[in-house]
This record gives structure tokens, C-alpha cells and sequence, in this order.
């Protein structure tokens, strides 16, 4: 890919993977949080008072405040559930807690209501934020365009109310108000939200533009050739909430059987109640067993089960830099059997840097005396591309010296005179086209995916600079580790160019490259994938990758250079941008799901034999409750096993080693 230089500054917010604005809502402004903090508040506050042998009165008003803050909102819920011939297990878990209680188990049902409580808590905080960031991804098209008229006036409009077939102006440092074509001008545009190149785009007169994306130094006019809420951008927002929608229910594995478990359960209840009693017995002796009945079939242990070790991977894999955003994608992370990967920016540094320094056979210089020449030529530049090679220079600290006559021509390159003599850099197409000694060289650079960067000295060339963004150091480890998971090596979706991606992909060992896509591009990729009946796996960093991470079974958005968007539509985040983290929380993952298992067998074990003693003979209800707690301490604590940092593994270092 070629690439001029600029010829001023940037505007400062040019980068658009970080444009998106934030628009988040308070936690403590929702509902669900507010109830479920002041539950967890007023049970810590009843917890030591009753621990403690404190006044009865006293922890008795504080539980009881803790059912009503906890219990009220999934309880009308359930009722609501209820009279829709549906029963919600959170009913069921406040008729439990409820049922606790009366039989004088207080402490027992209040900690059921706090968690019930905050996991919903949780999840509306979760949809929340995804929403906030799809409303805030609309910011980055321009509210207003200016039209050009047919007698050459200029006036400014809202931009949905352009028209196919009008001129806009687009100005250095305004973002493009439509999708269209280059009428008249040259300039650079950085297009990485919609395609993720890393680098901006030269543009020229015939080139497609693409709305919300920004313009460089060069003024551009272009034909609108969409409808404003048809463009690149405006799909974008759309594919990302079609996909949240129309996802299927993310759902733990024990809440898919809740209905049945929660039928079930009423029913046996009533019947240990009523059968007794039709036989005769005493009414407090039935209600007595109903209620120990409830207790020992309540799912508190098997709700344990799933919990502790998700949670507990969650903790772990927070420790080392991976955000799983919750218990569900904890356990759907183990799940996963195919992998997608981004190229800028995930198996990328997304920075460009120097790569590779060409002095010409007869110019005199050598690679710093070439790359000194072109940094002092460029240092007035703000461009990706001029900021690469200063950068270069600095690492090797040669002399940068003040360059005088500095001027930049979009489309061709930056000009000045260092120590008495015109340099100039730029495009090797626009600069010197077919100059002798340079033809070969900028073809090799370009054919392993670099962009080439020509510098002239007195109009003779000098040498080539090569450009590219840089490989993550544990990429090649990371691919290996993910194709031993999985069985499968993943595929690499980019916007980028296909030279480009084919070359990084070698590198890394990726076979299956699709390049030069657009992002509804990358989520047809993914239905189809899914369609097959795989489980993708999706790793991006940008608004273009948001709705391939929405429409994937998992998505991971790179933390460091990721957008809002991604970063919000995606379930899990690498805060440190360490990519041979993905591996590992992916076998955390599989992991914990096997202890999930193990709790659930255990879970099953102690309900199944509490249940038959009560229902066969009688059983004391201190009894009851001990086997009860027991199960749950010892499912409890064997979750709590990966919380251990020997639980946290490295396939990736295995891979490389």
C-alpha cells in the first residue's frame, strides 16, 4: 500500500480508534444497581450483629430490610413471569429465601437474596454500557456537511439531509460527511474505523471515500453516492444492535434447566406438605418437613457450583490482564472451536515504524546517514509516516537539524532544504516514477508488505525507506497455541490490503486470509462460520470489528488501542494488550468448566440423598441444613481452586518453546 506524506499537524483527534466518545450512563443510576447495593450494604451491616449474638431485634430489622432492598424487584419480576404461565427461578429463589426464614434460617435466605441481586445488577450494568456505546458510535459521523451549490456558493446543512448526488467539501482535518467518490482534489485520509488500516489512504480524484472517516491536509470534493443513513458507518451501528438482539440467549448452563428444576421442585414441595397431611398428620409436623424439603432441594449448592469457578477464572484472568465481562462468557470462552483474528492492531502493534533502510549505490550516505536526511526533511510533519521515521532517527540518536522551506504536497510528499540542499520524501509513484536504482528496490519492499518511502536529494534519488506496522512478538506463539486448542488454525479478516495481510500472515503461520473487508464483510464471514455449526471466536480492536465481535459466539477486544465500541460490544478485553493472554484464558476457561462439572455431580449427590432421607424417614432439620451447608461449602471451595496462580497457564509459551 502507498502512502504520501502530509504536509501539516494533524488535527489532535485524528485517530478514530479513539473518537468515539464516551456516553456512559452512572451504575448508580440504575435502578437495579441501587437496590442491589443497598441489599449488600444492609446484610453487612446485619452479618456481624447476628454472628455476634447482637440484639434480636436489631439483625432482625436489618435482614429484613435486606429481603425487602434485594427481594422486591426480582420478586415482582417473578410474579409478572407468573401470571405469564412462566416460572422465574429468582421467584423461586425468593420463595426459598423467604421459606428460610420462617423455619429460622435468616441468615441463609438474606444470602441468597444479596446474590441473586447483584448478578442482576450486574447484567443490566453490562447492557447498559453496550448501549452507550453503539449511541456514541453515531458521533463519528459529522452533524453537518458543506454542500457546494451549481453557482459555486458554499452552504452548510445537516448532513443526513444530503442527497446522492451532491458535492460536499470536505476540509483538512473534517471528517467525510457521506459515503462517495473524489471529484476534484488529493489529500490522505485515515480510514482505519471502517477498513482498520493502519495507515491513512491516499486519495485522488475517482477514489472512493467513506463517511465519518478523516480527512488529511488536502481540501476533497466528493459526489454523495449514498444515503446518509445507509453509509458504511450508519451499518456499523446497525449490524452491531441486530447482532445483540438477535444473539442467541447467553445463558449459564444450570439456568437451562431452571423452568424444569423450578416446576419441579414447587411441586414436590406441595406434595410433601399435602400428602402427609391428607394422611392425617399435624399441620406444623408437614409444614416442618415441606420447609426442610425446600431447604435441602433449594439450588443454592448447585447455583454454588457454577459460580465459584467462573468467577473465580474471572479473578484469575483479571490478575493477568484479561476483562471477562462476565460468568457467561467465562464458560463460553471454553466453548469456542474456531478463530478469527484482526491484522492492524491485534496481531499488529498498529503503530508503523522503520522497517527497512536503503541508501542508493553513488549517493554517499549509509543507512544513518540516509535515515538523518529524511528525518530532518520530515520533522515538521505530523504524519504517521514522517512521525515513523523521526522516531527512527531518535532510537539511533542521530542529528535531527532545523530544516528550512519546509513545504508538503498532498499526494506526492514533504520538501526542504537540509544544509543547502532540496529533500525531498514522499511516494516513489509521484516523486520519481521509474528512477534507475529505485524500481527494484521499492518492488521488494512492497512485495513483503512494507510501504516504500523514496527520499531525493538535489532531484537524484538517495535511497528507500520501508514502513510497516510491526509484528506483536508473541503472535506466531499465540496462532500455534490457538490451533492446538481448537484444531483448527485461525483465519485472519482485515480491512487491510491483500499483499500486506498475506505476508503477515505467513509469518505467524495463518493460512485462510481475507482481505479488504468491509466490517459487514467480517460478520458474513462469522454466520457463515457459525452457520456451519462452529463457535467463533473473534479478536479485534476496532469500531470496524465491532460487529463481527457482536456476532461472534465470543468476542476479545485488544484493550490498549481498542475503540469504545469494541471494547464495549466485546465480552472479554486484554487490558495490557499481552496477546498470548487469549490462549490462556481460553484453557482457564475449559478448565473451569470442568470444575463446573465436578460441583454439579457433588451438588447433585448431597441434594439427591438430604432429599430421599427426608422424604423415606425424617430428617432433623439442623441436619438438613448442615448437609445443605455442607454441600455448599464443599462445592464453594473447590471452585475457589483457580483462584491459585498455578491455575493460570501459558500455552502460547509452551507453543513457542
Amino acid at each position: 500500500m502507498s502512502s504520501v506524506l502530509d504536509q501539516r499537524p494533524a488535527p489532535p483527534a485524528a485517530d478514530p480508534r479513539l473518537a468515539v466518545p464516551r456516553r456512559r450512563a452512572r451504575v448508580l443510576a440504575l435502578p437495579e444497581a441501587r437496590w442491589a447495593l443497598a441489599s449488600l450494604v444492609l446484610f453487612l451491616l446485619a452479618l456481624p450483629v447476628y454472628l455476634a449474638g447482637g440484639p434480636t431485634w436489631l439483625w432482625g430489622v436489618l435482614f429484613a430490610a435486606t429481603y425487602i432492598t434485594g427481594g422486591w424487584e426480582p420478586g415482582w419480576e417473578g410474579l409478572k413471569a407468573l401470571r405469564d404461565k412462566t416460572l422465574d427461578v429468582d421467584l423461586l429463589m425468593v420463595v426459598a429465601a423467604l421459606g428460610a426464614a420462617a423455619i429460622g434460617q435468616v441468615l441463609d435466605g438474606a444470602l441468597l437474596i444479596v446474590i441473586f441481586a447483584t448478578s442482576g445488577a450486574l447484567e443490566a450494568v453490562a447492557t447498559t454500557r453496550t448501549a452507550d456505546s453503539v449511541r456514541g458510535l453515531l458521533d463519528l459521523a459529522p452533524t453537518t456537511a458543506t454542500r457546494l451549490l451549481p453557482d459555486g456558493s458554499e452552504e452548510t446543512i445537516p448532513a443526513e439531509e444530503l442527497k446522492v448526488g451532491d458535492t460536499v467539501l470536505v476540509r483538512p482535518g473534517e471528517r467525510v460527511g457521506a459515503d462517495g467518490h473524489v471529484v476534484e482534489g488529493a489529500s490522505d485520509v485515515d480510514q482505519a474505523t471502517i477498513t482498520g488500516e493502519p495507515l491513512p489512504v491516499a486519495k485522488q480524484t475517482g477514489d472512493e471515500v467513506f463517511a465519518g472517516t478523516v480527512n488529511g491536509t488536502g481540501a476533497l470534493r466528493v459526489r454523495v453516492e449514498r444515503d446518509p443513513a445507509d453509509s458504511v458507518i450508519a451499518r456499523i451501528v446497525k449490524m452491531v444492535e441486530e447482532a445483540s438482539e438477535t444473539k442467541a440467549p447467553t445463558q449459564l448452563f444450570i439456568e437451562k434447566i431452571e423452568q424444569r428444576y423450578s416446576i419441579g421442585m414447587v411441586i414436590a414441595t406441595l406434595a410433601v406438605f399435602a400428602i402427609p397431611l391428607a394422611f392425617g398428620d399435624e399441620l406444623s409436623s408437614a409444614l416442618l418437613r415441606a420447609m426442610t424439603f425446600m431447604i435441602v432441594a433449594s439450588p443454592c449448592a448447585v447455583v454454588l457450583s457454577t459460580m465459584p469457578p467462573l468467577l473465580s477464572a474471572i479473578a484469575n484472568a483479571g490478575r493477568h490482564g484479561v476483562l471477562a465481562k462476565s460468568a457467561v462468557v467465562m464458560e463460553h470462552l471454553g466453548q469456542i472451536d474456531a478463530v478469527a483474528l484482526d491484522k492492524t492492531g491485534t496481531l499488529t502493534e498498529g503503530t508503523p515504524r522503520v522497517t527497512d533502510i536503503r541508501p542508493l549505490p553513488g549517493s554517499g550516505l549509509d543507512e544513518d546517514g540516509l535515515l538523518a536526511l529524511a528525518a530532518t526533511a520530515e520533522h515538521p510533519s505530523e504524519h504517521p509516516l514522517a512521525r515513523a521515521v523521526v522516531d527512527a532517527a531518535r532510537e539511533r540518536r542521530l542529528p535531527i537539524p532545523e530544516a528550512l522551506d519546509f513545504t508538503s504536497t498532498p499526494g506526492r510528499g514533504v520538501s526542504a532544504t537540509v544544509a543547502g540542499r532540496i529533500v525531498e520524501v514522499g511516494s516513489p509513484a509521484r516523486l520519481h516514477e521509474g528512477a534507475a536504482g529505485t524500481t527494484a528496490a521499492v518492488a521488494e519492499l512492497e512485495e513483503t508488505g512494507q510501504t516504500a518511502v523514496l527520499v531525493l536529494r538535489d532531484g537524484q534519488p538517495a535511497g528507500v525507506i520501508g514502513i510497516a506496522d510491526r509484528l506483536r512478538p508473541d503472535a506466531a506463539a499465540t496462532v500455534a497455541a490457538l490451533t492446538e486448542l481448537t484444531g483448527r488454525t485461525p483465519v485472519l479478516l482485515t480491512g487491510d490490503n491483500e499483499r500486506a495481510a498475506r505476508h503477515l500472515a505467513a509469518q505467524v503461520g495463518i493460512t485462510d486470509v481475507r482481505a479488504g473487508l468491509l466490517p459487514e464483510d467480517k460478520v458474513a464471514a462469522v454466520k457463515e462460520w457459525e452457520g456451519e455449526g462452529r463457535r467463533v471466536l473473534v479478536v479485534g480492536d476496532g469500531v470496524n470489528d465491532a460487529p463481527a465481535l457482536a456476532a461472534a459466539h465470543t468476542g476479545i477486544a485488544m484493550g490498549k488501542a481498542g475503540s469504545d465500541l469494541a471494547l464495549e460490544t466485546a465480552d472479554a478485553v486484554v487490558v495490557r494488550d499481552e496477546l498470548a493472554t487469549i490462549p490462556s484464558v481460553v484453557d482457564l476457561s475449559r478448565r473451569a468448566r470442568r470444575l463446573v462439572i465436578q460441583n454439579l455431580v457433588i451438588a447433585g449427590v448431597f441434594i439427591t440423598a438430604l432429599v430421599a432421607w427426608d422424604l423415606v424417614a425424617t430428617l432433623p432439620l439442623p441436619l438438613g441444613v448442615a448437609g445443605h451447608e455442607g454441600s455448599t461449602v464443599i462445592v464453594g471451595l473447590n471452585g475457589l481452586r483457580l483462584l491459585r496462580e498455578a491455575a493460570w497457564t501459558n500455552p502460547a509459551r509452551r507453543g513457542a518453546a
